[in-house]
């Protein structure tokens, strides 16, 4: 190593190495970043669970089936709607007043829940099932007409939300 005519000691010589291999040494953030990106999507992908819709006004009845529920189309009965999927199709005060067997709106919303899911074969019968989740103290006329309205929009595979309790030891 020559620099400018002049002959490198040894000391320099080890000085300008080091200089040259630890000079500009820095943290490649953008490759980490990449990693917990696609980290970060692949767990929102893959979260198994199914998160039924938490209300306040809804007290779930118990069970100690050990069955875990599949995915499906959720029908929440709060003590003052009717929610699909979380939207409000209908007020309980409504439904209760009128004297037709189901719930149109309710209807509505079920067959373009239906509309939605394309394919046939087990595809299409698990598009059409549907979990109800309401109070326990909901009364049995509305209940009666939700069900109605769901054997009408051709959900019959139709399963009850409840808590899961331990089954006791003994």
């Amino acid at each position: 190593m020559i620099k400018q005519g002049k002959k490198l000691t040894g000391r320099k010589q080890r000085m300008q190495h080091f200089k040259e291999l630890h000079g500009s040494s820095g943290l490649n953030v953008v490759s980490l970043m990449d990693i917990f990106t696609i980290l970060v999507f692949f767990l929102l992908v893959n979260t198994s669970a199914q998160q039924l819709p938490s209300s306040k006004d809804m007290k779930l009845p118990t069970t100690v089936a050990t069955k875990v529920p599949e995915e499906t189309l959720v029908i929440a009965v709060t003590r003052d709607s009717v929610l699909v999927g979380g939207r409000r199709v209908a007020g309980v005060s409504e439904v209760l007043a009128s004297s037709e067997p189901i719930i149109g709106q309710l209807l509505d919303e079920l067959k373009f829940q239906s509309g939605r899911s394309l394919g046939d074969g087990k595809e299409a019968q698990q598009a059409r099932a549907v979990t109800i989740m309401s109070d326990e103290t909901i009364p049995y006329a509305l209940m009666n007409k939700v069900l109605t309205t769901c054997r009408q929009a051709r959900y019959t595979n139709i399963a009850f939300a409840a808590y899961q309790q331990a089954k006791g030891k003994g």
